[in-house]
């Protein structure tokens, strides 16, 4: 037998079974009101939520919830929560930031949006430019919209209408990155697609420029799309040279190339675009740079934004292309976005974060050796979670290995009946710009006592 499975045989499953029956039934006793107000709001709701993955990103019952301060939310049943999941990186300043909060409130009432540009627009795009590397910048309503306008200049920008993606991505809840390869050929992965839609996609490992390579040979494809590190498979790092041997190679075969930084531009100041310094086409942001607010921008180059221009889709004339939507680029996003940039994604918090990373990536490895598990802590900036293996996945499919679900359900009931709201089971724990030395704590002291009854 493996030192790996020698590792994973010593979860006694029984005794995790048993706590997580019990946890279960605890968490379900704290949140009667929560689960009250879901019962009567089926009525008007599918499964009670207004986003069926309000219910379907938790194994053990959804809450309700009342409002939140810094780091922590709490629920209608008054339990309050420190939040490592925050909002997938949706919420990465925490609840009710100041500067944000101002920003958002003198927007709203000097109004909303126009379907014009505000002046503030200028300061944002410039600014990003800056840091990212990418001098044209567009504002959409979220990360998948960004994709899609992506995809669709490609398209046009090419010539060519498929699109290569990586194993373990997630780009979105659009028709291109909603797939999986059934091994002969790619095919939905969710109801409600289109299968001919799906096969425009090409899925390779990640990790494998040899595979990306064979596929580009073909001159078929229009857009090489990946996060600059997987994200939403726990996490998986590019090799040494690996991302830029995709921009070499996308060059060499015709293709573009977009780094999709929805989660990642969060890890790093600049993101892992701008502080690694990695050339590409495009670069996508969204999750409202984690404010909250739903916006989301995509960067391209000079050249890109030319094209744009010239074929700028106008109410009566000549078709244009397809990129645009009503609320796009409001001025509720933009002062969002200018209060985030310029008052809280500084220099400066990007460094705090990244120290409270450390800390709890080498907490988490602290508690694993003490428990004698050979597992190792991920470790991204402000992200950390649980490799169930001595060595770090190169793939998803090694990911995979990790995402024991089991464990996870129980960990995340565990720890909600302990005030922590854990990470969902394809992320892993997340230090926000709310967070403190005590939270941090807080969490390894939990995740040390979880183990200890469940390793034998």
């Amino acid at each position: 037998m493996s030192t790996e499975a020698i590792t994973l045989s010593r979860i006694n499953r029984g005794a995790l079974a048993a706590l997580r029956k019990r946890e279960e039934a605890a968490f379900a006793a704290r949140t009667p009101k929560s689960r009250a107000w879901l019962a009567a709001a089926r009525a008007s709701m599918p499964n009670g939520v207004p986003v069926a993955w309000m219910a379907g990103l938790y194994r053990h019952g959804a809450i309700v919830a009342a409002g939140g301060e810094g780091a922590f939310f709490r629920d209608i049943d008054g339990n309050r929560y420190c939040d490592f999941n925050v909002c997938d990186l949706a919420m990465t300043m925490g609840y009710g930031p100041k500067p944000i909060v101002d920003a958002v409130s003198r927007a709203v009432a000097n109004g909303a949006h126009f379907l014009l540009p505000v002046e503030d627009t200028r300061a944002i795009t410039e600014e990003l430019a800056r840091r990212v590397g990418l001098p044209a910048w567009q504002f959409t309503l979220s990360a998948s919209a960004a994709n899609t306008e992506v995809i669709r200049i490609a398209r046009f920008v090419t010539g060519r209408s498929r699109i290569l993606i990586f194993d373990g991505q997630y780009h979105g809840h659009i028709e291109e990155s909603l797939v999986t390869d059934a091994g002969q050929g790619t095919v939905p992965i969710q109801l409600g697609l289109s299968a001919k839609a799906a096969q425009e996609s090409v899925i390779v490992p990640f990790n494998d420029l040899a595979a990306a390579e064979a596929v580009l040979k073909t001159g078929e494809i229009a857009l090489v799309m990946t996060e600059p590190a997987l994200t939403n498979c726990l996490l998986v790092e590019p090799k040494p040279g690996y991302i830029e041997g995709l921009r070499a190679l996308s060059r060499q075969y015709g293709a573009l190339l977009c780094l999709d930084e929805a989660h990642t531009f969060q890890f790093a100041y600049g993101g892992l675009v701008g502080s690694r310094k990695l050339e590409c086409d495009f670069v996508t942001l969204g999750k409202g740079l984690g404010t909250g607010i739903s916006f989301a921008l995509y960067g391209m180059t000079r050249a890109i934004a030319d094209v744009m221009e010239e074929h700028l889709d106008i109410d009566i004339g000549p078709r244009g292309l397809a990129t645009g939507g009503t609320t796009y680029g409001s001025a509720i996003a933009i002062a969002a976005a200018k209060a985030a940039l310029e008052e809280i994604l500084t220099p400066e918090n990007y460094v705090r974060i990244d120290r409270l990373g450390n800390i709890l990536a080498d907490g988490l490895d602290t508690v694993f050796k003490k428990h004698g598990l050979d597992w190792r802590a991920f470790h991204l900036g402000p992200r950390s979670g649980y490799c169930l293996k001595p060595h770090f996945p190169t793939t998803a499919a090694e990911a995979a290995e990790s995402i024991d679900a089991e464990m996870i359900d129980a960990r995340r009931a565990f720890m909600a009946n302990r005030g922590v709201w854990d990470a969902v089971v394809s992320a892993g724990p997340q230090v926000s710009f709310a967070h403190g030395e005590a939270d941090i704590a807080r969490y390894i002291a939990l995740a040390d006592v979880f183990l200890a009854e469940i390793v034998s």
